[in-house]
């Protein structure tokens, strides 16, 4: 069983999130992550925007894993939100992304970084929990199926 227990704070997860563009998205994500994990939402904001610009973090089937690196973070943490209506992203498929996980990770974290976001990827590749996520009617029930468990009012 897969759990993220450990880097998303229920507090950072948000259901029926609407944004026209990426920008107001990334700083949406970053006020969900300043309340949750007390960082500097412009400076979250900021770096999700820039490492954006290097290339699209949309991956497919309506999934987007944008990620950075935070100065003062002191732990990977991260942050979901289901978006609705769903946001053109430049993806590999052209498909606009709906479920987004965005990872946000200490400055020096290099393997940390990059095994807590193939961690994630392979999470979001398999369709059966991406259903389960598209499903989910409140951040609780996010929530329950990130820590493992089966959410209740998921559809």
């Amino acid at each position: 069983m897969v759990h993220f227990n450990d880097i998303v704070a229920p507090q950072a997860l948000a259901t029926d999130v609407s944004a026209n563009g990426k920008k107001p998205l990334f700083q949406k994500i970053a006020q969900l992550a300043a309340s949750a994990y007390g960082l500097d939402a412009a400076a979250v904001s900021d770096a999700l925007f820039e490492r954006e610009r290097l290339g699209s973090t949309g991956f497919g089937g309506g999934v987007a894993i944008p990620h950075a690196k935070i100065p003062g973070l002191e732990r990977m943490s991260g942050v979901v939100v289901q978006l609705n209506p769903p946001l053109a992203f430049d993806s590999v498929d052209d498909a606009p992304v709906d479920i987004v996980f965005a990872l946000l990770s200490p400055v020096d974290s290099g393997a940390e970084h990059l095994k807590t976001l193939a961690r994630v990827s392979r999470y979001l590749r398999d369709e059966g929990h991406v259903a389960r996520l598209r499903g989910a009617k409140s951040a609780e029930a996010l929530h329950a199926l990130l820590a493992g468990g089966e959410a209740r009012d998921a559809a």
